[in-house]
C-alpha cells in the first residue's frame, strides 16, 4: 500500500532491498548494477528502484539521515511491503584505530545513545543484532570478492556534532566504527520478524581529520555494495 512517504505499488520491491542513507548513492547503485531498472519511489527525493543483479531481482533505496528517518521507511519495507531483508549500505566514522578509511566493517550489534527502542517497553537495555543469515553469507561473500571484512559491534549515534563524545569509553569496549541507523534499522527488523544488516565504509577518521568527499562516499565505496548485492 502507499503511505505518506512511498507511492510504490504492492509488489514493487523485492524482497531485499539495499538502503543506503543519501538518495544520490541509492542511484548510483541502481545505474551502475540494476539491470531493468524502474523508479518505483520518488517522494521527498527518496528515490527507491528495482531490477535485477545477475538475474536476481533486488531493490535500492534511500533511507536518509538518522534513526528516525530510517525508522520509518524500514518499519514500511518490511510491514506495509513484505520486504523479508534490509541490508543498510551506509558510511561510518572509525573508533577502531586499526580500521582505516576505506576499510569494509559488518555490524553485529548495535550500541546507541537514541531512545529508539524505548517504545519497545522491555525494561533494560537493548542490544540489536544483525541477521545471522545475512550476516554470516556476507562474510563468505566478502571472502570470495577478496575484501577483508571487518565483523563486530558497531555505534549509532544521535548526535553527529556530539557535544561529548564517548570516542575512548567505545573504543575499550571493542566498538568498530560510528553511525546513525543500524540501531534503529535492526529493532525494526526484530519486532518484524525480518532480517538486517549494516555494510559499512569508513569515511572518516576522528583521530586525524582525515575524510572521503561526498563524491567519493556516493560513487567509489563499492565494496560493500558488491557484497550487498551478492547476498541479496
Amino acid at each position: 500500500m502507499a503511505t505518506l512517504h512511498n507511492t510504490a505499488k504492492p509488489g514493487d520491491f523485492a524482497k531485499t532491498v539495499l538502503m543506503p542513507g543519501d538518495p544520490l548513492r541509492a542511484r548510483f547503485i541502481a545505474e551502475t548494477y540494476l539491470e531493468n531498472r524502474v523508479l518505483v519511489n520518488d517522494v521527498r527525493g527518496i528515490q527507491g528502484y528495482t531490477g535485477e543483479y545477475k538475474g536476481k531481482r533486488v531493490s535500492v533505496m534511500a533511507s536518509g539521515m538518522g534513526m528516525p528517518s530510517i525508522g520509518i521507511y524500514s518499519y514500511e519495507l518490511f510491514n506495509m511491503y513484505d520486504v523479508d531483508n534490509i541490508i543498510r549500505v551506509g558510511s561510518a566514522g572509525l573508533i577502531d584505530k586499526s580500521l582505516k578509511i576505506r576499510s569494509v566493517v559488518a555490524g553485529m550489534s548495535a550500541y546507541s545513545n537514541s531512545a529508539y527502542g524505548s517504545q519497545f517497553n522491555f525494561r533494560g537495555n537493548l542490544a540489536p543484532c544483525a541477521s545471522w543469515d545475512l550476516l554470516s553469507r556476507a562474510v563468505e561473500a566478502a571472502k570470495k570478492l577478496d575484501v577483508n571484512l571487518r565483523v563486530g559491534p558497531i555505534y549509532s549515534s544521535d548526535t553527529f556534532y556530539d557535544q561529548n563524545p564517548q570516542t575512548e569509553v567505545l573504543q575499550k569496549l571493542g566498538v568498530l566504527a560510528i553511525e546513525m541507523e543500524a540501531y534503529a534499522l535492526y529493532l525494526n527488523a526484530a519486532a518484524a520478524h525480518k532480517n538486517a544488516l549494516a555494510l559499512l565504509t569508513i569515511s572518516d577518521n576522528p583521530y586525524t581529520g582525515e575524510s572521503c568527499t561526498p563524491a567519493e562516499v556516493r560513487e567509489t565505496f563499492t565494496q560493500m555494495m558488491e557484497i550487498a548485492l551478492e547476498i541479496a
